[in-house]
């Protein structure tokens, strides 16, 4: 566990007292709920929105996270919901560590962060944690929200084809359900309403 890491996501979430909306990630629940249950595997799982509603839905879900303030929220957010039976949380740095086994989902939903990231290798970490005919299913920013500090003319994300390319899958044993760039209306945080450019890629192991 990389101390720095931790303490950065700690100080995050201890700075109020809820950092998420507590809602799934809709770009989510449109992809994930017409599938059949099975395992999931939640990347960054924050707060629990996300492993909840998966588990509400009939998954069995484990949920990871890097901060203890943010794990110990996600298990009370599902104790209150009742349905801890279904998700196991687990303290993980994607840097460092990553959990074992294989999932019929693997969801990255955001993953991003402003600290250095090995976000290829953690990407691809997660591609091999897809069981045979499973799906591994990435959400990530398009662009920065205007009201974001960290706005930047120079910066720019990822698109979905160049991180399918980084990810270096053999394409015999990958079949691209969705690569696209779908709009999502949001409020910022003085009220003022924005659409923002998510960047979405979903694949089928075959």
């Amino acid at each position: 566990m990389d101390d720095a890491t931790a303490r950065f996501w700690d100080d995050l979430y201890e700075g109020r007292d809820q950092v998420w909306s507590g809602r799934p990630n809709p770009h989510l629940v449109d992809v994930v709920g017409a599938l059949p249950k099975g395992t999931a595997l939640d990347l960054g799982c924050g707060e629990g929105g996300d492993a909840v509603w998966l588990a509400d839905q009939g998954w069995q879900v484990t949920a990871v996270d890097v901060s203890a303030t943010a794990l110990d929220r996600a298990t009370a957010r599902a104790a209150s919901a009742g349905v801890s039976d279904r998700i196991d949380f687990r303290r993980h740095d994607l840097t460092r560590s990553f959990p074992e086994g294989s999932y019929d989902l693997v969801s990255a939903q955001f993953l991003q962060t402003p600290l250095e990231f090995p976000r290829e290798q953690v990407l691809r970490a997660a591609a091999g944690a897809v069981a045979p005919g499973g799906r591994l299913l990435i959400v990530e920013h398009g662009e920065v929200p205007p009201w974001s500090r960290l706005a930047h003319p120079h910066l720019r994300f990822p698109t979905p084809q160049e991180t399918l390319a980084a990810l270096d899958l053999d394409p015999d044993e990958w079949h691209t359900e969705r690569l696209d760039a779908p709009h999502r209306q949001v409020t910022g945080p003085d009220g003022e309403p924005a659409t923002l450019v998510d960047h979405l890629v979903l694949l089928r192991r075959r």
